[in-house]
């Protein structure tokens, strides 16, 4: 999959492919997103075009929340941009233009949008939008507009409509609920997957270490993740199979850390064959599958170990239950 990082320089020139193209901030890749994508690859394939999606950091309402000064207004994140970049290619989608968000691209005519940089500079020849689609200055753009505008300029201009999974629409926004209420079930189900972050493992304070329980340490790369918490957990990456797990994502309120959003993951069993220092470098994916509890502030450091202890323990009885969960429902009955 091929990545540009802004606008493509030179759009639709020579012996360049044309492009099917779909437009969205796609945070999560849920299944009413992969849905669309699939649509999208199999239109390309038969139109002999480069499927092409089209996404934006910030987040469009980040950026409108910052320039109103509401921060607290924008959305909570629920994939960093590794994550949708990973999940965007594992759909197949063959090209991602992602664009920054700006003064300059808030304020352009819907016709601008549409003319200048859909149809020339990505030389868009389909284009794949959602029901409640809307572009351009004051979100006055929508599917009716762009559908006459592609049909002036020679282009297919399609709508899908609302992906449902057991009478619940999908959207970024039921993702969010689902993190936000720890249902991490209903997330999965949403996404298709069990909700995971990935990342290069980072080099920290080394306090689990400190405190008997070491971690690996990756940084959630927006202030306001749409899960926090304290999680049972499988790390995919270090060895063969997945490990299991307790971890913590949020802002470690018992010891300030810049309010920097860290996901801190404890191995219940650390690989032998790893070493001490073996995890870092090393690009893993934490899977957050049941939620604990949500952060908590202790009073000292000695407080915070037997905190981390219990979690431990309570992950390794998650754990244990699950495993007695399966060997029951494998179990042949008697005749």
């Amino acid at each position: 999959m091929r990545i540009h990082a802004g606008w493509p320089r030179i759009g639709l020139q020579g012996s360049a492919t044309p492009r099917a193209v779909t437009i969205g901030t796609f945070d999560g890749v849920h299944r009413g997103h992969q849905a669309m994508l699939a649509l999208l690859v199999s239109e390309a394939r038969h139109r002999g075009l480069s499927p092409c999606v089209l996404t934006f950091e910030p987040h469009p309402r980040d950026f409108f929340a910052r320039r109103a000064g509401r921060p607290e207004a924008a959305p909570a994140r629920v994939s960093t941009l590794r994550d949708k970049l990973a999940e965007l290619d594992r759909c197949g989608v063959a090209e991602v233009v992602v664009a920054r968000f700006d003064a300059t691209l808030a304020g352009m005519s819907a016709e601008a949008f549409a003319h200048a940089l859909l149809f020339e500079r990505l030389g868009a020849r389909y284009v794949l939008v959602g029901d409640d689609f809307s572009f351009g200055a004051q979100r006055r753009g929508n599917y009716v507009l762009l559908d006459s505008l592609g049909t002036a300029a020679g282009v297919d201009v399609a709508r899908m409509l609302s992906y449902e999974v057991h009478g619940l629409r999908v959207s970024s926004s039921a993702v969010r609920a689902a993190l936000a209420e720890g249902d991490m079930a209903r997330a999965a189900a949403l996404l298709g997957r069990p909700y995971a972050i990935s990342g290069h493992v980072q080099h920290g304070r080394k306090l689990g270490r400190e405190l008997g329980f070491r971690t690996l340490n990756l940084r959630f790369g927006h202030p306001r993740p749409a899960a926090s918490g304290i999680f049972v957990a499988r790390i995919h990456g270090l060895c063969d199979a997945a490990l299991p797990a307790v971890a913590s994502l949020g802002v470690r309120p018992t010891v300030e850390d810049g309010g920097r959003v860290l996901l801190e993951t404890h191995a219940l069993d650390w690989p032998e064959a790893l070493g001490q220092e073996g995890g870092y470098g090393r690009v893993i994916k934490v899977e957050l599958v049941a939620k604990l509890h949500d952060e908590l502030k202790y009073a000292s450091l000695d407080a915070l170990r037997d905190g981390i202890a219990a979690d431990t323990q309570a992950a390794r009885d998650w754990f244990a239950a699950a495993a007695a969960d399966d060997f029951r429902t494998a179990r042949p009955r008697s005749s």
